[in-house]
């Protein structure tokens, strides 16, 4: 066990669980860490509380700061997190949710993984 730099909550220390490049979402201290706003208004080393810090709610979309504030990785969650429209694929329209991943940002727009493939020709023999 170990404590957390941000919070100083008990989390298991299996940091070394974590396999690079892996995506992996098994350790505790590593998600703490990664995926909430405790975490990231710590890192930052904004002033005040995580849950009132105009800096962090600035941070990213409103979409992901909504997530890191109401994971399963808090400790404590946001009460009352802002609403948001979802994020729509620019090219299907389809909704893609932003903490899935899976997508990709390109001139400012979002596109899905099926829109996001490009057709490449075959090599010219």
């Amino acid at each position: 066990m170990t404590k957390t730099e941000c919070c100083g909550n008990t989390v298991c220390d299996d940091y070394d669980q974590y396999v690079m490049f892996s995506y992996a979402h098994n350790s505790c201290n590593r998600n703490h860490d990664r995926y909430t706003l405790c975490a990231a208004h710590h890192n930052e080393g904004h002033e005040g509380g995580w849950k009132e810090c105009k800096e962090c709610l600035g941070m990213c979309p409103t979409e992901m700061y909504v997530w890191y504030g109401t994971n399963e990785y808090n400790f404590e969650v946001l009460k009352n997190p802002p609403s948001f429209e979802p994020t729509l694929c620019a090219g299907c329209k389809e909704v893609i949710p932003l903490a899935d991943g899976g997508y990709v940002i390109s001139k400012g727009d979002y596109f899905c993984e099926d829109c996001s493939r490009i057709d490449v020709p075959p090599p010219i023999q």
